[in-house]
C-alpha cells in the first residue's frame, strides 16, 4: 500500500470532528459537507462520492488505511468525484436520508457508508465498506470507482433516473398517514405478545448475533409488566439484563457497557463504548431496580455511571462521545487477558479465583489466547468450592478487580471522540439525575447539573439548541432530538432537585419544539427545524434506532408537561403523533420501544404526587425515597419547599395550588386527573397510597 504523506492536509484539517480530522491528511482530496463541494459539483457537473462514518466505528478505519491512504486510489477518486466527507454523529439528517437510501438500494446498511450522489444530491448508487480489492465477496473499490465514474458519464440518464426513484422512495418512507385506529389497550398486549416471540429464553436479548442492548424494548415490557402483573414480561427484562451485566458486553473492570456483542451470548463485544448506549442502559438497569430491588442492577448502575464521570465527563461538564474500539491499531486490545498477565499480578492463588470466576483460561475466548472478562460461574458455587464465605469471596474480588484495573490504566488507551453532543448528552444527564435521586449518589447529580449547565452555556444560543460542541466551537442547527432529549433531561433534573428554573426551561424549549418541529399539515415531529438547510427530504423517524426516537421522547416530554400543567393542547398533540405511528407500533412493535411507553402513560391515568414540606426535613426525605424506591413509571412528582417559599411557583406548577402542610408537617397529596386523595403525613400512610396506584 502507497501512503501519502501529505503535510499540508485537504479541506478536513480546518473541521473540529475527530472522525473528519482522522482523513485530513489522506490524498483523498476530502471536501466537508458545505457550500463550496456542492457548488463544484454543480459547476463542473461531477458526481458525488460521499462517505460517512464515525471516529469509534472499526471498520471505518479499516477503509480509511486500506482506500484513503492509498495513493492510487486516492488519485482515482480525485479524477472522477467530488469526495465529501460525514461524520454521522456531527450530520444525523444526511445519515439517515442516505442510509435509507443505501438500504432500499442494497438491502442492508451500515458504517462506513458510501453513497454516489447527482450534483443534485440524489442518490443513484451505493453500499457500505469496500475492500481495496475483490475480496470477502464485495468488489474492490478501485473497480466501484471506475464502474459508477463510467456509468454517470455514459448513462447519465439512467442515473438520474435512479436518483429520482430513490428520492420517490425516500418521500414514502417519511410520508406517514394519519390512521383512524383508536388508542387502546389491546395495542399494548399485541405490541408484547410480538415483542416476546422473538426472546431467547437461553441468552436474553431478542434475535441472534450480533446482540445490541434493548434498552428502550425492556423498558417498555416493565411497564407492560407494571400494567398487567404479566411475569413474562418481568422475567424477560430481569434475565435479559443479568445476561449482558454478567457478559462480555459488561467492563468488569472499569464499568460501562460496549456497543454490540458479535455472538448471541452477550460474550464477545465489539469494543466501542458510545455515551447513548451507557445513558440508555443506566435508565433502563435504575427502572429494572425500582421494580425488583435487584442488587446486580444497583451494582451495575453505580459503576456505569462512576465510569462515565471519570472517563467520559470533561471538565466542568458536558460529556464525550465516544471511546474507540481499537488500541494499538488493535480492536480490544486495551480490554482483554492472558492467564498470566493476570497471575502475575494477583499471584498464582487469587489469580486462580479469578480466573476461574471470570472465564479467563489458557485457550482464549478472543483473538491470540486472550480472553474477555465475563462472570462464567455463580460466586456463591465457586466460593464453596474453595470454602469460602461467599461475602469474602466477593471482598477478594472486588480487591482484585481493582488491581487489575490500576493494571490496566498503564496500558494505551483507545481513542476517544471528544466531541460534545447536545442529544447524547441530554439522555446522560437524564439518567444520572433519576439515578443520583434513587441511589443517593451525589456525583451523580453535581455532574448532570454541570453538564446541563454547559449544554445551556454553549449550544443554546438566541433560543435555539445548537448540536455538537468541539474545541471552543458550537455549530450545527440543533436536530429534534437536541430539542427533546434536552427537555427530558430538564424535567428529570427537576425531579431530583426541585429548581423550578429546570421546569421552566423545560416548557419554554418544549413550546420551540412545536414552533419549529411539528408538522402542521400532518402531524408529528420532523427530525429538522423549519429553517434548516433544504435537503431531499425532510426526514420524519418515529422508530428507535441505536437511540429513542426523537418523535417518541417528544410525545412522553408532551404527556408529562400536560400532567404537571394541565395544558390539554401539550396532550392533543401527543395523541396525535401517536396515532401517526400507531399502525407501526402494532406491526413492528421491536422497533418502537419508546413509542410504546408513551402509549401506555396516554392510556394510563398518570399518577400526579405533590409534596408540600421543607426539603431539608428528614420527613420529606423519608417520603422521597419511599416514592423513589417504588417503580410508577407514568408519575409526575412536584414539590413546593416552604423552607424557601417561592410565591408563584403553583402558577407553572397548578399540581401544588391550594395545598398545605397540615399542622406544619411535611404532607404528601397523591392525586389522579388533579382530583386527590387524602393527603397523609406518614411513609407509612404514603406506602398504602403508592400501592393502590
Amino acid at each position: 500500500m502507497n501512503k501519502n504523506n501529505n503535510q499540508q492536509g485537504n479541506r478536513l484539517a480546518g473541521e473540529t470532528s475527530p472522525y473528519l480530522l482522522q482523513h485530513a491528511f489522506n490524498p483523498v482530496n476530502w471536501y466537508p459537507w458545505g457550500e463550496e463541494a456542492l457548488e463544484k459539483a454543480k459547476t463542473e457537473d461531477i458526481p458525488i462520492m460521499l462517505s460517512i462514518g464515525y471516529s469509534a466505528c472499526h471498520w471505518c478505519h479499516v477503509m480509511a488505511h486500506e482506500s484513503f491512504e492509498n495513493e492510487e486510489i486516492a488519485a482515482l477518486m480525485n479524477q472522477y468525484f467530488v469526495n465529501i466527507k460525514i461524520d454521522r454523529e456531527e450530520r444525523p439528517d444526511l445519515d439517515d436520508i442516505y442510509m435509507n437510501a443505501v438500504t432500499t438500494m442494497t438491502g442492508s446498511g451500515g458504517w462506513p457508508m458510501t453513497v454516489f450522489l447527482t450534483p443534485e444530491l440524489k442518490p443513484f448508487y451505493g453500499g457500505t465498506y469496500f475492500p481495496p480489492k475483490d475480496q470477502y465477496g464485495r468488489p474492490g473499490f478501485p473497480q466501484i470507482l471506475k464502474a459508477v465514474a463510467q456509468f454517470y458519464r455514459q448513462r447519465r440518464s439512467e442515473a438520474e433516473m435512479q436518483g429520482d426513484k430513490l428520492v420517490e422512495r425516500l418521500v414514502e418512507l417519511n410520508g406517514f398517514t394519519l390512521q383512524t385506529k383508536t388508542l387502546d389497550i389491546e395495542l399494548l398486549d399485541r405490541a408484547s405478545d410480538g415483542i416476546s416471540a422473538s426472546y431467547d429464553e437461553l441468552n436474553g436479548g431478542f434475535g441472534t448475533s450480533p446482540k445490541f442492548p434493548p434498552s428502550m424494548t425492556l423498558s417498555f415490557l416493565l411497564r407492560d409488566n407494571h400494567r398487567t402483573g404479566r411475569k413474562s414480561s418481568l422475567d424477560i427484562v430481569v434475565n435479559s439484563l443479568k445476561k449482558m451485566a454478567k457478559g462480555g458486553i459488561y467492563d468488569h473492570l472499569g464499568g460501562g457497557f460496549h456497543r454490540y456483542s458479535v455472538d448471541e451470548k452477550w460474550l464477545i463485544p465489539h469494543f466501542e463504548k458510545m455515551l447513548y448506549d451507557n445513558a440508555l442502559l443506566l435508565r433502563t438497569y435504575t427502572e429494572a431496580f425500582q421494580a425488583t430491588g435487584e442488587p446486580l442492577f444497583r451494582n451495575t448502575v453505580t459503576e456505569t455511571g462512576f465510569y462515565i464521570i471519570r472517563e467520559m465527563l470533561k471538565p466542568n461538564g458536558g460529556f464525550y462521545a465516544t471511546q474507540d474500539a481499537d488500541s494499538e491499531g488493535e480492536e480490544g486490545k486495551f480490554y482483554v487477558w492472558t492467564p498470566g498477565e493476570i497471575q502475575a499480578i494477583l499471584g498464582e492463588e487469587r489469580s486462580t479465583l479469578f480466573t476461574q470466576y471470570y472465564g479467563v483460561d489458557d485457550v482464549g475466548n478472543f483473538e491470540q489466547g486472550a480472553s474477555v472478562l465475563h462472570q462464567k460461574v455463580e460466586l456463591e458455587a465457586l466460593a464453596d468450592s474453595h470454602n469460602l464465605d461467599p461475602e469474602e469471596l466477593r471482598s477478594i474480588l472486588g480487591e482484585d478487580r481493582c488491581k487489575l484495573l490500576n493494571h490496566r490504566e498503564k496500558r494505551i488507551k483507545p481513542g476517544r471522540d471528544e466531541k460534545i453532543m447536545t442529544d447524547w448528552n441530554g439522555l446522560m444527564i437524564g439518567s444520572l439525575a433519576r439515578a443520583s435521586r434513587i441511589f443517593a449518589e451525589p456525583l451523580f447529580l453535581h455532574s448532570a447539573v454541570d453538564s446541563i449547565n454547559f449544554i445551556l452555556k454553549e449550544l443554546y444560543k438566541d433560543g435555539r439548541m445548537l448540536h455538537v460542541y468541539k474545541d471552543g466551537r458550537a455549530k450545527f442547527n440543533g436536530y429534534l432530538d437536541d430539542y427533546v432529549f434536552t427537555i427530558s433531561a430538564l424535567l428529570d433534573l427537576y425531579e431530583a432537585t426541585f429548581d423550578l428554573n429546570w421546569f421552566l426551561h423545560a416548557v419554554n424549549l418544549m413550546d420551540r419544539t412545536l414552533e419549529q418541529f411539528w408538522d402542521s399539515k400532518k402531524n408529528g415531529f420532523f427530525y429538522t427545524s423549519n429553517d434548516h438547510e433544504k435537503l431531499i427530504v425532510r426526514p420524519k423517524t418515529p422508530y428507535d434506532n441505536a437511540i429513542p426516537s426523537g418523535n417518541a421522547i417528544a410525545i412522553h416530554n408532551l404527556l408529562r408537561l400536560a400532567t404537571f400543567t394541565g395544558k390539554h393542547e401539550y396532550r392533543e398533540k401527543a395523541e396525535l403523533g401517536l396515532s401517526l405511528f400507531s399502525d407501526y407500533m402494532a406491526t413492528a412493535p421491536g422497533g418502537f420501544g419508546q413509542l410504546l411507553s408513551g402509549l401506555d402513560w396516554f392510556l394510563d391515568t398518570p399518577v400526579e404526587i405533590a409534596i408540600i414540606g421543607s426539603l431539608e426535613d428528614p420527613r420529606t426525605q423519608a417520603m422521597l425515597k419511599l416514592i423513589d424506591h417504588t417503580f410508577l413509571p407514568n408519575k409526575v412528582l412536584a414539590v413546593q419547599d416552604i423552607s424557601k417559599p417561592e410565591s408563584n411557583i403553583s402558577d407553572y406548577i397548578p399540581l401544588l395550588a391550594n395545598k398545605k402542610a397540615i399542622g406544619g408537617v411535611p404532607t404528601t397529596y397523591v392525586c389522579k386527573d388533579f382530583v386527590c386523595q387524602n393527603p397523609v403525613t406518614t411513609v407509612e400512610e404514603l406506602a398504602l397510597l403508592l400501592k393502590k396506584s
